[in-house]
Parts: C-alpha cells; structure tokens; sequence
C-alpha cells in the first residue's frame, strides 16, 4: 500500500478509535484518560517536511476537536508536537542513515531506547499542554499532575501495546 493511502486510513483509523472507543471507556479515575490518537503523528514518515507536519497536525486535531466538540484543545496539542518533532527527531537520529533508509520512526528503525525516548517525550509534552489548557478552565495544581501523569502512563502503555501487536515493518526507502 503507498505510503498516502497508509496514512489516510490511519488518520481516519485513530480519530475513530479514539472517539467511538477510546472516549466511550467508562473512567477508571478522574486522572486516567486514554489518548492514543496522537500517534497518527508521531507515525508520520521522515520523508514529511516540517510544515507538512505542522499542517497535517493542526488538521489531525482540529478532526479530533469536531468529533470530541471541544474547542481547539487537540488542535493546539497536536500542532505543539508536530512542531517539535522534526526537532526532536534530529537529535535522536543520525541523519545520514536512518533517516536516509527507513520510511517512519519505529522500534526497528530508530532502535529501542531512542524510539522510546522519542514517544515518551512527545506524549508528555502533548499531554502537558493538553491538560494545561484543560486545567486554565477549572481544577487545582494536584488534578493537574495527577492527571497528566495518569494520562501519560496509560497512553504509553497503550503505545508500546500498540507497537507490539500490529508490529509495523521498518521498510526501507528505494530510490523510486
């Protein structure tokens, strides 16, 4: 499948199991929200410009906004990490061979404690800012960390189960 129409149905794919799933999943605890849809994201290939990204993000969130009503939250969110990424990718990467022979991040392509790395930091952030832009609205400072640690913790569960079972494969690039 091209490389398009594999991030199509993963735009569609996350935004849909993140609402009709993901949202409908009675709480365990005020601070524990699972978000994956995020990593549509941080899925994207390396191949991607920077503002590429950054447009792709905004329009990632801003569905994820129409289908949740909530008013620019995700759109902000995301845009953040889609911003930050090409930066963060930089640093964890050396340019001159991952980024030149695989197709996408992942465990295979970027190796475990980069890959790692890279997910939690995004997740974080993306979650920080989320539940900042939340908490400006209503709460006190221990509803804030409690829910951003809570939310960054079942999300990265969530994640690395995500990488585990649908095991995507680290294609490499060809000159075509």
């Amino acid at each position: 499948m091209s490389s398009l129409l594999t991030n199509i149905f993963r735009f569609a794919f996350f935004i849909l199991l993140q609402e009709f799933v993901l949202n409908k999943i009675p709480a365990l605890h005020q601070f524990i929200v699972p978000y994956i849809y995020f990593l549509y994201i941080l899925w994207l290939p390396f191949k991607m410009g920077p503002w590429s990204v950054l447009l792709l993000s905004f329009l990632f969130g801003l569905t994820m906004d129409f289908f949740t009503g909530t008013m620019g939250l995700h759109a902000a969110a995301c845009t953040l990490i889609g911003y930050i990424r090409p930066f963060l990718l930089s640093l964890l990467i050396p340019q001159e061979t991952t980024e030149q022979s695989y197709v996408e991040p992942s465990i295979k392509s970027m190796g475990w404690a980069p890959f790692s790395l890279y997910i939690g930091l995004l997740t974080f952030v993306h979650h920080f800012y989320l539940v900042f832009l939340e908490w400006l609205q209503f709460g006190s400072f221990t509803y804030f960390l409690g829910k951003v640690s809570g939310t960054t913790g079942i999300s990265l569960l969530l994640i690395f189960l995500a990488e585990m079972l649908f095991n995507r494969k680290a294609k490499y690039r060809t000159n075509s």
